[in-house]
């Protein structure tokens, strides 16, 4: 497939109107939409701003490339903007940018397009390309020139020489791959291959892109290589670099440092790799300096999914049955599981909630010790459910369990390399498992059990003023920093109450959590609506869909209102988010999972007064917003 095959006449803005980096966004998904390309302008534009949220895609040198791969586009394509007076994008050299391609990826993109796109990022390098678009006065003209371009690239890759490599001549190797392996993956790899030839270094760059890896990394390559660079954001392979010098930093530093990282690593600067025996790692650093928080994040993150589909499923039962007629009083003991599509709703809801502490158990653990501690962090796990330490007890298990391995694999770090294989398979996973399971079962099992059940004994008796200001506290750390470490343990804290108040209907202190995250976009898409004097047009277009955010109970939302402005966002937002958190507790309002916004809402005990509550905290929040804000000149 031929560049201009996406790169079509009619998607091209030869003259863009925009001067701030939303503007000019909003001005090529406006296009796209207009041209049949993209189905859903809003998810499509917040596909592209979380995109640029985890590091701007203005390249520097005049160029950016924003991009996104999602459901929302119909028909793959690249849509060529130029802008006369430039834009502020936010580059990474702070300079304003002047050509744009805004790549729109289908979610299943066919390997044909994927390589198209790489071809793209890759000529986006050659600065005789770059200079030449910025003379383009048409759309012809862009066609003729990426006609010409493309007939230079594809000779040099077929005329490309696979030479024999010295033992005694420096010889590099790297990988790069970004979280859309689209644009950065490719033109990180090509920019380092590039500075490479300038250096007269010879160079092998493995992509890890959305179509797969390509130019793999051999035993013979690494074995050979001088040093490794890693230009990566997302996670690869990375025990096969095992003993190798090797520098890993972002792809965006792959495309702006390329010749500083060669450098380093020829001049020895790059670190003796060591690896967790794994198939995996997210970061070159051990895991131990990931922190214990990060831990506990990861395990929380895999078991999230089970907590929400399984307490959903759960409340479905129960909805079934009280459609079916049966009441809790008629069956007691069997609520929820007395007509025939309750009892499969329960099942299967039943099923993935009792898979959720284990899980959380098991990926604390590998989180801390990689793939050698899973086994027994899933064992501490399944022994605390069992043994009614719950939520809190499995939370204490994976960290022991993790932090076990960690201290076994040091213990036998001194046995032959021939028995690697024996450590993994053997040694690792059977003295892991015995004993975090002996600590479990002697020790944190009697103490935590003790601790879990006052916990949850107290929450179920919670009543009153002291309910409401539990509520408040919980809502008002979902608002401080908005996906912070603050709204993180509040939401711990709300999904750990989950598995003890199944059978009541589900949590009040998850109820409150969920109000708390919910209030700041909605306070901030109000304000937005009720004060137009106090925002700025971007502003005002990107509150509107934070009611969706909102009511999605996406909290980040809110979060560049909050960074532009937090002196004043913040107070209002937590304002906003604690008197929400106290009325639903005072309402003694419950929810069965701790996710999915109003969807989740309507299945719990008071769909009514928790909109109400919500809304209230909102309006309050949007008022004192509104009310303390200055006005836009």
């Amino acid at each position: 497939m031929k560049i201009k095959d996406l790169l079509k006449k009619e998607l091209m803005i030869m003259d863009l109107k925009a001067t701030s980096k939303l503007e000019a966004i909003n001005e090529m998904v406006k296009k796209l939409k207009d041209e049949g390309i993209i189905s859903d302008e809003e998810m499509f534009k917040d596909f592209i701003l979380k995109r640029e949220e985890k590091g701007t895609t203005g390249l520097g040198d005049g160029i950016a490339m924003p991009h996104a791969k999602t459901t929302a586009v119909k028909i793959p394509a690249v849509l060529f903007a130029k802008s006369k007076t430039g834009v502020d994008y936010e580059a990474l050299d702070g300079e304003p940018v002047h050509i744009f391609f805004m790549i729109a990826a289908t979610e299943g993109a066919h390997d044909s397009h994927i390589e198209t796109l790489a071809k793209l990022s890759k000529m986006l390098i050659n600065d005789e390309f770059v200079k030449e678009l910025m003379t383009c006065e048409n759309p012809d003209k862009v066609h003729e020139l990426v006609d010409k371009f493309s007939i230079e690239e594809n000779s040099k890759e077929e005329t490309k020489i696979e030479e024999k490599k010295s033992l005694d001549e420096p010889y590099i190797i790297a990988a790069t791959a970004c979280p859309t392996g689209i644009a950065h993956t490719y033109m990180a790899a090509e920019a380092l291959r590039k500075a490479a030839a300038e250096m007269g270094v010879k160079i092998k760059v493995e992509t890890n892109g959305a179509d797969g890896r390509k130019d793999v990394l051999t035993a013979e390559d690494i074995e050979k290589a001088t040093g490794v660079i890693l230009a990566i954001n997302r996670s690869i392979e990375t025990d096969r670099f095992d003993g190798k010098p090797l520098i890993q930093v972002e792809a965006k530093d792959g495309i702006n440092r390329a010749k500083e990282l060669i450098q380093d690593v020829l001049d020895g600067k790059a670190k003796k790799f060591v690896a967790e025996k794994s198939s995996s790692t997210e970061k070159v650093e051990s895991a131990d300096k990931k922190g214990l928080y990060k831990h506990l994040l990861s395990g929380v993150s895999y078991m999230l999914p089970l907590v929400i589909s399984g307490g959903i499923l759960i409340a479905l039962a129960f909805l079934a049955d009280t459609l079916a007629g049966v009441s809790a009083d008629q069956v007691q003991g069997a609520y929820g599981s007395t007509s025939k599509i309750a009892k499969i709703l329960m099942g299967i809801g039943g099923a993935a909630f009792g898979l959720f502490v284990p899980i959380l158990g098991g990926y604390i653990a590998y989180s801390i010790g990689e793939r050698a501690a899973l086994a027994a962090g899933l064992v501490a796990g399944a022994l605390a459910s069992s043994g009614g330490s719950g939520f809190l007890g499995a939370m204490l298990g994976g960290f022991l369990a993790g932090f076990v391995v960690k201290a076994l694999v040091k213990a036998l770090d001194g046995m032959p390399k021939s028995l690697n294989g024996l450590k993994m398979i053997l040694l690792y996973p059977v003295l892991s498992v015995l004993i975090t399971g002996t600590i479990m079962v002697l020790a944190l099992n009697p103490v935590v059990s003790v601790v879990n059940n006052a916990l949850n004994n107290w929450l179920q008796t919670m009543s009153g003023s002291s309910a409401m200001l539990l509520g408040a506290i919980l809502a008002g750390m979902m608002a401080i920093d908005m996906g912070g470490p603050i709204n993180k343990a509040a939401y711990v804290f709300g999904s750990g109450t989950l598995a003890a108040s199944m059978a009541t209907g589900g949590s009040s202190a998850m109820a409150a959590v969920m109000a708390g995250g919910m209030v700041p976009p909605i306070a901030i898409a109000l304000a937005t609506t009720l004060f137009k004097n106090k925002f700025t047009v971007a502003e005002k277009e990107a509150g509107l869909s934070n009611y969706v955010m909102g009511f999605s109970f996406i909290t980040e939302g809110a979060i560049p209102y909050a960074a532009a402005d937090p002196t004043k966002v913040i107070p209002a937002s937590v304002i906003g988010s604690a008197i929400a958190g106290a009325m639903t507790m005072a309402l003694g309002i419950k929810i069965p999972a701790p996710h999915g916004g109003i969807l989740v809402m309507f299945l719990s005990n008071n769909f009514i007064m928790y909109l109400v509550s919500i809304l209230v905290g909102s309006i309050v929040g949007a008022v004192i917003l509104g009310i303390i804000k200055k006005e836009v000149k």
